[in-house]
This record gives structure tokens, C-alpha cells and sequence, in this order.
């Protein structure tokens, strides 16, 4: 099958020069690397890492007490 692509000239230029190398068309080369895309497995994503902890100290104030809460904000 023909088809048009637009390829940046300095790919196109590398290509080329891989083609040249290497005695083939490039036409061969740019069918093979869409084969190998294509068919490659996909990679499973990586499982998160979890989220560093730290420690820190004992609480200066109880969050679930708003008027101890907001008598420490108001502090300087």
C-alpha cells in the first residue's frame, strides 16, 4: 500500500543515512520499525512507591477542638 507521510528532515535525513548503511529501502526500514512498534508488548505500569512518613513530635494541639485550634492560630 502507498502512503504520504510527513517526517521532520532530520529524521528523514538519519534515515537516510540508516538506509544507506545498511543496503535497504527506506521504505523497509520505516515498515519494520512500525512492526516492531506495533507489536511490542505494552509495559505494565510500576506500582507506586508509597509516600514517605515522618514523625512529627507529639500534636501542640487537637484538631478536633475548634476553639483549642483556633486559640493557636491566633497565637503569635
Amino acid at each position: 500500500m502507498k502512503t504520504t507521510l510527513v517526517i521532520d528532515d532530520t529524521v528523514m535525513q538519519r534515515l537516510r543515512e540508516e538506509a544507506a548503511r545498511t543496503h535497504r529501502t527506506i521504505s523497509e526500514l520505516v515498515e519494520t520499525a512500525l512492526r516492531a512498534m506495533l507489536e511490542a508488548k505494552p509495559v505494565a505500569p510500576s506500582a507506586i512507591p508509597p509516600l514517605p512518613t515522618f514523625h512529627g513530635g507529639i500534636p501542640l494541639v487537637d484538631v478536633s477542638n475548634r476553639e483549642a485550634l483556633y486559640s493557636a492560630m491566633d497565637e503569635d
